[in-house]
């Protein structure tokens, strides 16, 4: 897949095709519609499917000290787009040039003379352009004026429950990683760079591999059962149990994700890990003495291994088993 950021020249192969345009934060069912859409117009025109997205995400810009959390960090995003079948995707720096583009000139400048594009897919609720003036009705009507068809992708649903970014956090917030991951289509999944901690779980016979997740991710504080993808790609899908809190029974610090890879021996400090969320263990808690504290780790690491045992690859049963 061909990556395209400002700057980038656009060759001939991702001009003349179909795009499909979001923030398409946690990819998700919703985003998959819209993807989908893009990649079949695509191949009935024999075009290049791509997408446009923003980086970071307009949020982010807009109000830089609220932390967000973001489902999908770039590289996970573009990991997760890789697997739909697509030509490229076009990151859009965003800033203040391009939050300053009227809903007109982001058709022209970046439809039309950067892509050419043949067709153009978008949600019922997309908004661009300066102050959001653009409309789903604005692109239908640019379209017809510059020489592209427009598709409008209705809002996107499963027995009631909306596929949506925001309904996704909710379900993280609560610690449902399988609700979430049946809005997503597929695990929700963290990543980063181990870094060394103060080796209480060596000392307590549970060595983890510590990462600082971003500021803003609410995910409910507890235990997981996980599965973890090593860096250097040897390993992939160790069953681990996972802690993320303030630690409340140690130094009630700063929030951080703790993960214990079962059956596992060697060092990963440096390392660049992820981690898939499976199951959701127990909540936090405070412990009076670590002999307490290690008897219940014991216990989850038994539970983790119960949920990951009967978890599917992929948490739609219909579903390609490298969802």
């Amino acid at each position: 897949m061909l990556i395209l950021r400002d700057g980038d020249d656009t060759p001939e192969s991702a001009r003349g095709g179909a795009v499909a345009i979001g923030n398409f934060d946690g990819v998700h069912r919703g985003h998959k519609a819209l993807i989908a859409k893009a990649l079949e117009e695509a191949r009935s025109r024999n075009a290049p499917a791509g997408v446009i997205i923003f980086e970071p995400h307009p949020s982010a810009f807009f109000h830089p000290d609220e932390p967000h959390f973001r489902l999908t960090p770039l590289p996970e995003k573009l990991r997760l787009l890789a697997g739909l079948g697509l030509d490229f995707v076009v990151v859009l720096d965003f800033n203040a040039t391009l939050a300053g583009m009227s809903a007109q000139q982001f058709v022209e400048n970046i439809l039309v003379e950067r892509l050419g594009v043949a067709h153009v897919v978008i949600g019922y609720d997309f908004f661009f352009g300066r102050k959001r003036s653009g409309t789903a009705e604005t692109m239908l009507e640019a379209g017809k004026a510059a020489g592209f068809t427009t598709c409008i992708v209705e809002q996107q649903a499963e027995d009631g429950e909306v596929f949506s970014s925001t309904a996704i956090r909710l379900h993280l917030a609560q610690g449902d990683v399988a609700g979430a991951a049946r809005l997503l289509g597929h695990w929700w999944r963290v990543g980063g760079r181990v870094a060394e901690g103060n080796k209480l779980g060596r000392d307590l016979g549970f060595p983890t591999a510590n990462v600082n997740l971003p500021p803003g991710t609410s995910l409910k504080h507890g235990i997981y059962a996980v599965r973890v993808m090593l860096g250097d790609g040897s390993r992939h899908g160790l069953a681990g149990a996972a802690y993320y809190g303030l630690r409340p029974s140690v130094d009630n610090g700063s929030a951080r994700l703790e993960v214990f890879i079962l059956d596992f021996e060697g060092d990963l400090y440096g390392q660049e890990i992820a981690v898939e969320f499976v199951g959701y263990v127990r909540g936090d808690r405070r412990f009076e003495d670590l002999a307490a504290m290690t008897a219940q780790i014991t216990k989850d690491c038994d539970k983790a291994r119960e949920i990951l045992k009967s978890a599917s690859p992929c948490p739609l049963a219909d579903a390609q088993p490298d969802c």
